[in-house]
């Protein structure tokens, strides 16, 4: 139920929770019949993924998936809140531009590859059918092993590949083939005359269905295809044996006897990208000729076919010597007025290999040494090699820059270059913030990451500079037409004028701060963020802590839009469609209001008229889904709290009405789950005031003394009203733990810079004496679990303290002195930054500050320790070094205390594999269940495991 509240209600709310507090809790306890969660009764609750709303409102679809067992797609008429229909084992959804189609993609089922061999599971996982719902009356129509579909915009036609078992067996010997032919004998001299595909160019048999009749028809080896935006038309490229007539075609979707428009016809064709035009008979095509083998310097055509005069024209590139490769992406703009494509610079020809064909060679040092396995590693080098081979799969082998053409003036426009070579591309704006990383590549392995920013004129290419080395959430807000950039600087909030240079302090008649004064990172606070500009330019929307404000460009006057500092509400705009530049003066705005008191949640909307603000929809719950479709009023939400989860619900007319759509999972009602959340106050390090989330165990009682475990990493009191993940994983799974005895803790942490594990400490010791105090906590029964930042947190405080009784820590790191001169294995950093001015927060280098270091390092006090802990690390961790477990684990052995070391083998930072999940969830319980609760040792506790290898 929904309830709408003005700002004036909000004090006498908390009052009416209050006076019910005692009755709920008095229900609860008197709730002892319900069962206790198991871990197996975690495996059948279910997830809505893949969420997604039709454009005209009236239907809504999404993956139903269960933490173990078989997905299933649903579909909901959002006028009526029913269920239309449902798909078995359904992995993807979308809908057709009008609405009158779902589409599913259906995987195998989960227990057809859990049954088959290794090799008949690989093949499994790749095999893909097509489900299509008819959303008018829920009919189902299946088309087996495709490789890809696409629906017209009005959804009276299908098309699809089909992969034959055929060709599917074929491609699964390819790679065997391919290593056989690459082992000819260097005398053969056999000739090939054939122009090759690359390797994952794959051609299958196109299906073309008529929807209103269900005719069709077939063309051969088709590679890429797509519907005209008028659905008048299907273009496709397909092959001949041996590459040699290879096509671009046009097919009259209004006449299909007619003989399909052939657009271009070559031996060795290739086209990479086929996209038309959104309102016109236009297509953008990039081509090429398989026949260059040098797939990374292969040159890509764009041409423009107009459907009109069927003529083709040829895209002049902006620079002379650049290229467009295959990997490039071609973009119109929402009406059609640009197309934006990426291109790159000529690269160097690629080394020649050097071959042994004489005796000669055999001796000769280039011969020889091309064989070497090197890499060197120089003071110069912006990156470590481990970086730039992460960057150079990831970005550099395949260098793209942003550039434009525009359609009516026939002109490219080169945006972005090597000088300037990152921008968050918004195909609707006219003018772009890009950034110029390059000048602090060397400094980003211990600052972290810096750029200049730039405002780029999409009509003339032209780079003017908003501001130097700045921090990449700091990032500048461009207005729309370009002229202006608010940006903070020393915590200060500026607006420069882009034409004249001129940069003017918004905040000298406003004290108001803009930036994060609760930052506690060895760096420069970090704002509070933009909500956007005013579609006339003349004014900028500006986050603080609490609300939004506006800044006229002109006057520089500061107008307040919310007021949610009193009552402690922090409000944010809530952004449907990614599109909008910017917003209409008349705007209605939606937001989100969440009170950092109690940490409920409403939903509101700002009127930039009259600039009041009128509350939606209020709970004492949390809303977090929110989306609107787009051509229609209606809004999908979710509301959810600890007992309730977040099932979907409608609104239509602005939330005067509201329906629950969806019910996901009712199994929630046979389980005693816990009691209500409640918020505990108390000190940090540094005497300022906390709070910390409460959940206590189902069936408690006033006055009993209970186990509790803490689980933190920073800011944890905000999950009040958060459904809890059903799931296993490096986390407790927090119902687990409630219906089965346990209260469990999540308390926030602030940290001092340069004292992270002393400050964290003090705050956990403060956090946990208070349970006490209150009567709540037994204080021999108090157990903590972290994982990462919080592993090291928790391996660090039991140096310290004794008053926590078993402790699970999650990859911690233990010695601040060897982490800091690693490598993040995943990103391929330096971790000197992490500790210099990132989360480690010690804010210098160990050469300025080795004391620091060792200090905050468990494992130089592990003698100090007289606490049970369990160390838990996947041993290909690619954030933290698995040998600091190791490390911390050898200390503790070394000195006799009560330290077991879990490595899951193959495993990163968190935990993947299914089994391993379960197993540590398992092993984290018994931990608890004996060191908290008094239960026996599970065996593995009291003996170890020993390594036995049955396969060898």
């Amino acid at each position: 139920m929904i309830k709408k509240l003005n700002h004036a209600g909000a004090l006498l709310t908390i009052i009416f929770v209050l006076i019910f507090a005692s009755t709920i809790q008095a229900t609860e306890n008197a709730v002892t019949n319900k069962a206790k969660l198991t871990f197996q009764d975690v495996f059948h609750f279910k997830s809505a993924k893949a969420k997604v709303i039709s454009e005209d409102g009236a239907s809504l679809a999404f993956i139903a998936k269960p933490y173990r067992g078989e997905t299933q797609g649903q579909v909901y008429n959002l006028t009526a809140n029913q269920l239309i229909t449902s798909v078995e084992h359904a992995s993807d959804v979308e809908f057709n531009k009008q609405g009158n189609w779902a589409a599913f993609t259906v995987k195998a089922s989960l227990l057809s590859i859990e049954k088959a061999n290794k090799k008949q599971s690989k093949k499994l996982k790749k095999e893909m059918s097509l489900t299509l719902v008819k959303v008018a009356d829920g009919t189902q129509y299946h088309y087996p092993n495709i490789a890809d579909f696409k629906i017209s915009n009005d959804g009276n036609w299908l098309a699809y590949r089909t992969i034959s078992k055929e060709s599917a067996d074929n491609e699964e010997n390819e790679e065997s083939e391919d290593s056989a032919s690459n082992e000819k004998k260097s005398g053969e001299t056999e000739k090939n005359t054939d122009i090759n595909a690359d390797k994952k160019d794959k051609v299958y048999p196109l299906t073309l269905i008529n929807l209103t009749d269900f005719t069709l028809s077939e063309i051969d080896s088709v590679l890429h295809y797509s519907f005209s935006a008028s659905n008048q038309k299907l273009a496709y490229s397909n092959t001949t044996d041996k590459q040699q007539n290879n096509q671009i075609s046009v097919k009259d979707l209004d006449d299909l006897s007619a003989t399909p428009t052939v657009i271009a016809s070559k031996a060795g064709l290739h086209t990479s990208r086929l996209v038309w035009h959104p309102k016109k008979d236009i297509l953008a095509i990039a081509s090429s000729n398989y026949q260059n083998t040098d797939l990374r310097r292969r040159p890509y055509t764009i041409e423009l076919w107009h459907g009109k005069t069927q003529q083709l024209a040829k895209l002049a590139n902006p620079h002379k010597n650049w290229f467009t490769d295959k990997t490039a992406k071609l973009l119109w703009s929402e009406q059609g007025e640009r197309l934006y494509f990426q291109n790159s610079p000529a690269i160097a020809k690629k080394p020649k290999t050097l071959k042994v064909s004489a005796k000669e060679d055999l001796y000769n040092y280039a011969t020889i040494r091309q064989d070497t396995d090197l890499s060197v590693w120089h003071p110069k080098d912006n990156y470590t090699k481990p970086r730039e081979k992460v960057l150079w799969q990831k970005e550099n082998k395949h260098k793209h820059y942003q550039a434009v053409y525009h359609l009516d003036a026939e002109k490219s426009v080169q945006l972005t270059s090597p000088e300037l070579a990152k921008t968050s591309l918004h195909t609707e704006r006219t003018h772009l913030l890009a950034r110029d990383p390059s000048p602090y590549f060397h400094s980003e392995n211990y600052l972290g990451s810096y750029s200049d920013f730039y405002a780029v004129d999409i009509d003339t290419g032209e780079k003017t500079l908003i501001q130097k080395n700045t921090l990449s959430y700091n990032k500048p807000s461009l207005s729309p037409d370009g002229n202006y950039a608010v940006y903070l600087l020393n915590n200060k909030l500026l607006l420069k004028n882009l034409a004249s240079g001129k940069t003017t302090p918004l905040t000298v008649n406003n004290q108001h701060i803009f930036s994060d004064e609760q930052h506690d990172y060895p760096s420069p606070n970090e704002g509070y963020g933009y909500a956007g500009w005013i579609s006339d330019n003349k004014s900028v929307l500006v986050y603080s802590k609490h609300d939004i404000w506006s800044f006229n460009v002109d006057t520089f006057k500061a107008t307040q839009l919310t007021h949610g500092a009193k009552l402690n509400i922090r409000y944010r705009v809530k952004h449907f469609d990614a599109k909008k530049v910017g917003f209409n003066p008349q705007d209605k705005l939606y937001l989100t209001a969440h009170n950092l008191s109690n940490k409920e949640t409403e939903l509101a909307q700002l009127d930039l008229t009259s600039k009041t603000v009128t509350s939606l929809a209020s709970e004492q719950a949390k809303f977090s889904y929110i989306a609107k479709a787009k051509s229609a009023k209606t809004i999908l939400f979710s509301q959810e709290d600890y007992h309730t989860y977040p099932d979907i619900w409608v609104t239509q007319d602005n939330f005067a009405s509201t329906s629950k759509v969806t019910q996901l999972n009712p199994q929630i009602e046979q389980f005693s789950w816990g009691q209500t959340p409640e918020l505990i106050r108390y000190k940090g390090y540094n005497g300022e005031e906390l709070q910390g989330t409460l959940i206590k165990p189902a069936g408690y009682q006033q006055g009993d003394k209970v186990p509790v475990i803490i689980y933190f990493y920073r800011y944890m009191s905000q999950r009040r009203y958060d459904f809890p993940k059903m799931v296993l994983n490096h986390r407790p799974n927090f119902p687990m733990f409630t219906s089965n005895g346990y209260a469990v803790f999540l308390p926030d942490i602030r940290f001092e810079i340069g004292k992270p594990g002393p400050s964290s400490t003090q705050t956990m010791i403060n956090a946990a004496q208070k349970l006490i105090d209150l009567g709540i906590a037994h204080p021999d029964k108090i157990g903590l679990q972290g994982h990462s930042w919080a592993g090291y947190q928790s391996a660090f405080m039991i140096t310290q303290t004794d008053i926590f009784k078993a402790v699970v820590s999650g990859a911690p790191v233990s010695n601040m002195t060897s982490a800091y001169g690693g490598i993040r294995l995943k990103s391929g950093k330096t971790r000197q930054f992490q500790y210099e001015s990132g989360q480690s927060r010690i804010g210098k280098s160990l050469f300025e500050a080795r004391d620091l270091y060792i200090e905050n390092s468990p494992l130089f006090f592990a003698d100090k320790v007289n606490t049970p802990i369990l160390i838990m690390f996947g041993d290909k961790d690619d954030a933290v070094p698995w040998h600091e477990g190791v490390q911390y684990y050898l200390a503790l052995r070394r000195e006799g205390k009560d330290a077991i070391f879990l490595q899951y083998e193959g495993e990163p930072h968190h935990l993947k594999k299914f089994a391993n999940q379960v197993d540590f969830s398992i092993r984290m319980k018994e931990y608890f269940d004996h060191y908290l609760m008094g239960k026996p040792k599970a065996k593995w506790m009291q003996e170890g495991e020993p390594y036995i290898d049955e396969d060898e």
